[in-house]
């Protein structure tokens, strides 16, 4: 079966079948597949069943796989992958519970954070439990001059505990994060307008979940902007919202897109996902 390629949505998202992802891309697949990551920021793989070193390899084709840096949802065959998860085993859900219920970019808060994600559906919900993806590119170049003269220099502070004191404390079943971890991710500084490397477009790199102020303005100054720019970065003609199937395999640009898993399902229904995350470079203007 050729290579087909179906735009998903009109702001972004692109279906691919024909591939067996745990084959190798032969031929000119591999660039085929690049440049459609490129034009469309999400590609959806359908009936992608992916062993957890399958999984690691084929996210290796576009950059290092890196760990998650909570150590207790990782995979036990491979550690590089992580387990997004609220099935119980021995009474604890055996990953990350309620991840990613907020708008958010993958490793935002990192130094280097994620040029890419995959997610791999094991087992899902038989309604709801969507992700949605916010383009934005498009959140960018559809502010007014003044905005973009406004932020065009700014620099965000991007923190991964943000999530946790905003989030994750008043949900139950996810414990606190260790003083280890804490050390592991100090507050980091990006631009709030990045430069894509590949596509060579600007996009807005502030998120609700990790982005915690604007360096050198006061919070209520940085949270009157930050607040503007997540509300318009989400409006409805800037998103797709992916209705998983079973077995789907999604690709996604954390360099232009923020997303969000939609909690709308019942929790007694499993939920069980393998993530990826592709290390990326420094965000600049």
């Amino acid at each position: 079966m050729a290579l087909e390629i179906n735009r998903l949505g009109g702001a972004l998202g692109a279906e691919l079948r024909g591939l067996d992802l745990s084959d190798p891309l032969g031929g000119n697949l591999l660039e085929t597949v690049r440049q459609a990551f490129v034009d469309h920021s999400v590609l959806v793989f359908r009936d992608q069943t992916l062993t957890p070193e399958q999984l690691v390899t084929f996210s290796g084709l576009f950059g290092e796989s890196v760990p998650h840096l909570l150590e207790g949802f990782q995979h036990e065959e491979n550690p590089k992958i992580f387990l997004i998860s609220n099935v119980q085993e021995d009474g604890k859900p055996k990953g990350a519970i309620y991840a990613g219920q907020y708008w958010h970019s993958d490793l935002s808060y990192m130094p280097l954070p994620a040029l890419g994600s995959m997610l791999n559906a094991v087992e899902i919900p038989k309604t709801g439990g969507d992700t949605m993806f916010a383009n934005m590119y498009l959140a960018y170049e559809t502010l007014s001059d003044t905005m973009k003269t406004l932020i065009a220099d700014l620099q965000a502070m991007h923190d991964y505990t943000h999530a946790y004191d905003t989030v994750f404390s008043k949900l139950p079943g996810r414990p606190p994060m260790t003083e280890a971890e804490k050390m592991k991710v100090p507050p980091v500084t990006h631009p709030i307008v990045r430069t894509h490397p590949d596509s060579g477009r600007k996009a807005l790199y502030v998120n609700p979940g990790f982005t915690a102020g604007i360096v050198g303005m006061t919070e209520d100054e940085g949270r009157a902007i930050l607040e503007f720019l997540f509300a318009h970065a989400t409006r409805p003609e800037f998103i797709y919202r992916h209705q998983w199937q079973p077995r789907d395999l999604v690709f996604w640009d954390n360099r232009c897109l923020m997303h969000r898993a939609v909690a709308d399902y019942d929790m007694a229904e499993p939920r069980h996902m393998h993530r990826a995350t592709i290390q990326g470079d420094a965000p600049h203007q």
